[in-house]
């Protein structure tokens, strides 16, 4: 018995760790971005366990969507890149808007029981292929983690996180997808890359 458990936990520290050296070397290729953002973005990491790539992904500042959501939360999608891998990562920031503490909303984690029992996150998210007709749902590793910004419960008035969220990859002519959040109204991006 003892044995099953140590090959188990060893199992989750090999997934652990390669989401983590994805999310790394996600950051390392990024290079870059804006020096305004990098405490920010050192706290952020600190505050989700370091496994989240720069949010900027070598993108112009200004969003390709903005999502107004409940309690003064504004998520912030600054990018949408397509990976050779067959991976869509979607970056942003989530930001309180409002003048007090926000609360995250458990929402925001859909109701997947396996995504809900690893905590609070961005799991609830889609990307909705309309020419397709195909609906993508946040990747998990092999622990049924969800591959987005983990971790947080509350954003102080004015508090801005980075966060991110990988999907598979629509097809290729599919460059325009709706992204959609639970609580949040949907917004139409496009894929690059």
């Amino acid at each position: 018995m003892s044995m099953r458990f140590t090959a188990k936990a060893r199992r989750g520290m090999v997934a652990l760790a390669v989401v983590t050296g994805l999310a790394v070397g996600s950051a390392a290729c990024a290079g870059g971005g804006d020096d305004d953002k990098k405490p920010e973005s050192s706290s952020s990491a600190s505050r989700t366990g370091g496994s989240q790539p720069d949010p900027q992904e070598g993108q112009s500042e200004d969003p390709i969507a903005e999502l107004k959501g409940p309690s003064g939360l504004l998520l912030q999608i600054t990018s949408a890149v397509r990976d050779s891998g067959g991976f869509v990562t979607v970056n942003g920031a989530l930001k309180n808007d409002s003048g007090s503490e926000a609360v995250i909303p458990s929402a925001l984690s859909g109701n997947e029981t396996e995504i809900i029992n690893n905590g609070l996150s961005l799991g609830g998210a889609t990307l909705v292929d309309s020419k397709s007709k195909k609906r993508y749902y946040v990747l998990r590793d092999t622990e049924g983690r969800p591959l987005t910004t983990t971790g947080f419960s509350t954003l102080k008035a004015g508090e801005s996180i980075d966060v991110f969220l990988q999907f598979p990859a629509p097809p290729a002519s599919s460059t325009d997808v709706s992204f959609q959040l639970p609580l949040f109204p949907s917004g139409v991006i496009k894929i690059s890359g």
